[in-house]
């Protein structure tokens, strides 16, 4: 007798769930590129950008707006699905045949986990397709002629520069410079070099009276007190690794929403050392693991909700699940303005919309008659 995960029953509610996802998931975005489009589409044309690279863009603007709609598609997929069951009987036959309302539910759990791990998979590459859209577009956000002040920039070899004065001009030249390159252990140490000043000589970098710090660290990164940190200071260093012009650092420095997780994480962690404001950052960069987690959460806020909705037909269950999709995204957008202020913590204000709908969904569930 061969084994299978999934029964036929199971089957068939899946195969119901992952139609309507499937179709919301892909259908949302290209509502958002619409409306997107409607409203900058001159802007763009106006640059002198051809419209075949203007199409390029909003297909780079994709994975972006898949992220943000995605617990939206979890919830349409599954208020649709099991309001469906419930107006056809199917739910009171399945509860006659000894099948709990939580077991029949439990391929839903299956599809809200494959949403989850789509999130998790798009969000490392919405930052790529946003560096992309951000250059056809000409999006890259100006410095000023010659100067730029307090930045960090991730530099390559895993080391982040942070920076409080560049000056362009000339052969270039950089105020209060840090670099730091995080190490994995005494073998691999960490290295902070910081310098006054540093002078651009047309192939690398020219430090001048600084420290370098040696910091041995172990497999997490805090330091290992079996080994005696290190301080060397200079008066003159040529650091051959350090290319990047003054133009690149002026002009084509990374943005946030162009960098992946761990490059996000290195930059926070480089502008919280250099006392700049880092919240909304940090908001932003737990909401990349809190939104695709969401879809698992608001599964079980769907599910019962969707239950009572046999009177009122589809209509009604579009209703709910536009009503909650709404909700969602402003609690998302003020628990972000709250993080960012300060007045949470940027890790808690990023998962207070999964709290609440997971809290909501608990309380729902436990009520439902199994």
């Amino acid at each position: 007798m061969s084994f299978r995960i999934l029964r036929p029953l199971d089957r068939y509610i899946l195969g119901a769930f992952l139609k309507v996802f499937l179709v919301t998931a892909f259908g949302f975005p290209l509502l958002v590129v619409i409306i997107d489009a409607t409203d900058n589409l001159a802007k763009y044309l106006a640059r002198n950008i051809p419209p075949a690279q203007v199409a390029l863009s909003y297909v780079y603007y994709m994975p972006e707006s898949l992220v943000m709609v995605l617990p939206a598609s979890v919830l349409f997929a599954t208020v649709f699905t099991i309001g469906s069951l419930t107006r056809h009987s199917e739910v009171t036959a399945a509860k006659a045949s000894g099948i709990s309302f939580y077991r029949l539910i439990a391929p839903l759990a299956v599809g809200a986990i494959f949403a989850t791990g789509i999130g998790l998979v798009v969000s490392e590459l919405a930052p790529v397709a946003n560096g992309r859209r951000n250059a056809i577009l000409a999006e890259k956000e100006g410095f000023g002629d010659a100067a730029r002040y307090s930045f960090a920039y991730s530099g390559e070899g895993n080391r982040v520069y942070t920076v409080n004065e560049l000056d362009a001009r000339g052969r270039g030249s950089l105020r209060g410079l840090e670099i730091r390159r995080q190490g994995r252990g005494p073998d691999y140490p960490t290295v902070v070099t910081t310098a006054t000043s540093a002078t651009w000589t047309g192939r690398q970098w020219h430090l001048q009276e600084g420290v370098i710090h040696i910091v041995p660290t172990d497999s997490v990164g805090k330091p290992d007190r079996a080994h005696q940190e290190m301080a060397l200071r200079f008066v003159a260093l040529r650091d051959r690794r350090m290319t990047e012009s003054p133009r690149d650092l002026l002009q084509k420095a990374t943005q946030p929403d162009e960098m992946r997780r761990a490059a996000l994480g290195r930059y926070v962690r480089a502008m919280e050392r250099s006392g700049q404001n880092v919240n909304p950052t940090r908001v932003d960069l737990m909401l990349r693991v809190a939104i695709p987690v969401t879809c698992l959460i608001i599964f079980l806020f769907g599910a019962p909700l969707a239950t009572s909705n046999q009177r009122g037909g589809a209509a009604f269950g579009v209703g709910i699940a536009l009503a909650t999709t709404v909700l969602f995204l402003m609690l998302v957008q003020l628990t972000k303005a709250v993080g960012g202020k300060g007045l949470l913590t940027p890790e808690l204000a990023a998962w207070i919309p999964s709290m609440v709908f997971g809290l909501a969904g608990l309380v729902l569930l436990a009520k439902v008659r199994t």
